[in-house]
């Protein structure tokens, strides 16, 4: 029998958790363990004591239970994309979903349930086959759940909102062991913190989506010279200001594989080819192009280059701002800060939010600053240990300066600091105070607080 890794459980108790789950509970001697506990970002590296495969709902209360049972630290795995490592505990249970990966698409009901596990590329693989997808992460390898409970950006967020404005229904089960279902009319105090409050609030074993339709789109790359940096940003703010809300856009400061840096822009037009080229002609006049890659392809590819200029492994540290108006100073210090970056696969993205998000009530979920024009965000990416403090130096850094241009706040999934003080700013006071109250009512222990941590607190 292979023994746990760490005291906290007890040889029996680890067997006794595998002899009741359908799936696989791994302790530090299994063959799997290292990979099973492998996350995105690289400079996370921690051993859970155990890591429970769980193959169903059943798995999921049982080795629940064991953790809550001995006190020990819980963490969930979907996708592992978490870039502060939420995803992989030390000394703990982490449950990892991934082998519960099912699709089930209604094509006729234009809707989609999916388990925990599932991750973008799974989801939209089943929902195209049918014409239709919904508003996902750019990275394939991510997990519907992590970017659906924070909020959810995606090319067709300015089209259809959010990846949680799509959210239908979600099963969850939270702290006590129970299975809640949450949606408008059952448990709307949960469905509504779900909705951008993250993981704070149980462990969600199934979405359940709205689709839309989504044939061929206009994406790819369009990369300019970086000595026109300033010039194509102005120009970025004021295209994406007029531009269709069919058109999901961003504008990257970045290196190419030659190692020259460039303005690099990406777009998904989901609409008829014809009308997509002619929303994008601007883009393409805007400067002389060292690349335009732009064309007509199907959803699937087009969601699956941004994960080129992010290979997973590579030690990360993000920060990011929202940003209303993009003034000449904001722009004059995103070039040079990033001119002085010697990573060349760190980058500065500009998200354009507008369209669909900002139709969306404020009230009507936890996801806050919906007016806002773009988010700033800087993406260290580096692979060596001793560049740690470079780099992390340089993109805080970075969101220092930017500060004096902000609209408050940052969006959870992109910020790797975590101190439980910052949270609030993350919704603001009065609806901070609402998810700190459903905290109290589903998690009042704090099981669940490997995640940008609402405390169960009074105000």
């Amino acid at each position: 029998m292979t023994q746990p890794h760490q005291a906290g459980i007890s040889a029996a108790d680890f067997e006794n958790l595998q002899a009741s789950m359908r799936g696989q509970a791994l302790s530090s001697a299994a063959p799997d363990y290292n990979a099973a506990r492998t996350v995105f970002n690289g400079m996370i590296d921690r051993r859970p004591a155990v890591i429970a495969r769980c193959a169903g709902v059943s798995d999921v209360m049982r080795a629940l239970e064991c953790g809550v049972s001995r006190s020990l630290p819980i963490s969930i795995r979907c996708g592992g994309h978490s870039v502060p490592g939420f995803s992989v505990c030390e000394g703990g249970i982490m449950l990892d979903l991934t082998p519960m990966s099912s699709v089930y698409v209604d094509p006729a009901g234009k809707t989609a349930r999916a388990e925990g596990g599932v991750n973008w590329g799974q989801f939209d693989l089943e929902t195209q086959a049918f014409g239709l997808a919904t508003t996902g992460g750019l990275v394939r390898s991510t997990g519907i759940a992590g970017l659906t409970l924070s909020g959810g950006h995606g090319f067709l967020m300015r089209k259809f909102g959010l990846a949680c404005d799509n959210l239908i229904s979600a099963n969850v089960v939270t702290a006590d062991g129970h299975l809640l279902k949450a949606s408008g009319t059952e448990n709307p105090d949960l469905f509504w913190s779900l909705r951008g409050g993250g993981g704070n609030f149980g462990v969600v074993t199934s979405f359940e989506f709205r689709l839309h339709e989504v044939g061929p789109v206009t994406g790819g790359v369009l990369a300019f010279p970086f000595d026109q940096a300033s010039q194509l940003l102005r120009f970025y703010d004021e295209f994406s200001a007029s531009a269709p809300d069919e058109l999901g856009i961003l504008a990257v400061l970045g290196t190419l594989p030659n190692g020259v840096k460039a303005v690099v822009n990406l777009a998904c037009y989901c609409g008829s080819p014809e009308a997509g080229a002619k929303a994008v002609a601007p883009m393409r006049t805007a400067a002389t192009p060292l690349m335009d890659q732009i064309q007509t392809m199907p959803y699937t590819a087009v969601q699956s280059i941004v994960e080129n200029f992010n290979p997973r492994g590579q030690r990360n540290f993000w920060k990011m701002v929202y940003v209303k108006d993009l003034s000449a100073e904001a722009i004059e210090i995103m070039t040079s800060h990033y001119a002085r970056n010697t990573a060349p696969l760190t980058h500065i993205v500009l998200y354009t939010f507008g369209g669909g998000v900002s139709r969306v009530a404020d009230a009507d979920s936890a996801v806050s600053y919906r007016d806002a024009r773009h988010a700033v965000l800087a993406v260290g990416i580096w692979d060596d240990p001793d560049d740690d403090a470079t780099q992390i130096g340089w993109v805080r850094e970075f969101a220092s300066a930017m500060q004096p241009f902000a609209y408050g706040g940052f969006y959870p999934n992109y910020d790797t600091d975590t101190a439980p003080d910052r949270v609030e700013l993350a919704f603001g006071p009065e609806k901070y105070a609402r998810l700190a109250a459903a905290k109290r009512r589903y998690d009042p222990s704090n099981v669940f607080r490997l995640n940008q941590n609402i405390l169960p607190r009074t105000a």
